[in-house]
């Protein structure tokens, strides 16, 4: 029986140490160590991996505080476009959804086209038509509005630009001055040895013209295999979709026969930083060993594993 092991993240970047409340930090921490005990136990069950991910990621969907599902950023036209993925690494089995509305959770509506779809990846109103056609659990409008979220759009409005994710609520310089880049995720190995990998994002606040970032799109954001790991990213997602960071760290894990620890490295603090990207990712190779690798300031993150291990935290060490 191999070591079983979850990884969660809530982001990459975080609030400035100064601006962060002791309550705040509870409340975040609480959401992350609420998705671990959630895909942990279906691990400790014998479940598999990617009934893992998909329970770990909808916990944090659910969670008005990180920038997924019920939490989701607002669009520049004031709605909220929703980007999921999940892969399945014991057979490269996958299924995405990008720019969907109204969709309580979109990672489960990326499991079901994985699971009952020709395709991987469906986008906007078609994923939407997909998701009623298969009773995928939709939200009015108003589930997904909170004050902190219009109030960073407005912000964002005034100076023409796009704002990674909610940092502190100061003035319109601290929103700008701070970053935090909007997504969760998950990943895990099973008492099997099997892999999968899930990540979920609203975006950018008033992004335009149906963008989408790395999340949803396979080998970018979220990537799977069980011959060298899993791996769910977090960070500015056009830079990762450049340097194709997911599938990247896999595949020198695997053809470099080094440790998926080595190969995130590489990527992070080497590769995305020749081209300014920042962020981070979590993974976990097929022995469970977890990996919490960033060059931002922090990352919200999370890891349980078989072995004893257990811990979640936002900042450096």
């Amino acid at each position: 029986m191999s070591r079983y092991t979850l990884v969660v993240h809530g982001g990459a970047g975080t609030i400035l140490k100064e601006d962060m409340t002791p309550e705040l930090e509870a409340n975040y921490k609480e959401a992350l160590e609420a998705a671990l005990e959630k895909g942990y136990g279906i691990l400790e069950g014998g479940g598999p991996a990617v009934d893992a991910v998909k329970a770990a990621v909808i916990v944090l969907e659910d969670h008005p505080l990180y920038n997924a599902g019920r939490g989701a950023v607002f669009t520049h036209e004031g709605k909220h476009e929703m980007d999921a993925a999940i892969m399945d690494g014991s057979d490269l089995k996958a299924g995405a959804v990008a720019g969907v509305c109204n969709i309580k959770n979109p990672v489960v509506l990326a499991l079901e086209v994985m699971q009952n779809s020709d395709h991987v990846l469906l986008s906007g109103k078609g994923a939407v038509e997909f998701a009623k056609a298969h009773s995928i659990k939709m939200e009015p409008d108003e589930y997904f509005y909170t004050q902190n979220r219009f109030d960073q759009l407005q912000a964002a409005k005034k100076t023409g630009g796009m704002l990674l994710d909610h940092n502190s609520e100061k003035n319109l310089s601290q929103l700008l001055k701070d970053k935090k880049f909007g997504t969760v995720g998950a990943v895990a190995c099973d008492k099997n040895g099997n892999v999968a990998a899930a990540t979920s994002t609203g975006g950018m606040t008033n992004k335009k013209w149906g963008r989408i970032g790395d999340s949803p799109l396979i080998g970018s954001g979220t990537y799977a295999n069980n011959e060298s790991g899993a791996v769910s990213c977090t960070g500015h997602g056009e830079l990762f979709i450049r340097a194709v960071v997911a599938y990247d760290v896999c595949c020198l894990a695997q053809y470099k026969g080094i440790s998926i620890q080595e190969a995130a490295e590489i990527v992070v603090h080497q590769k995305l930083k020749k081209i300014n990207g920042e962020g981070g990712l979590i993974a976990v190779d097929p022995q469970g060993v977890p990996v919490m690798c960033f060059n931002s300031e922090g990352m919200y993150r999370g890891v349980k594993s078989s072995d004893g291990l257990h811990e979640v935290k936002i900042y450096k060490e």
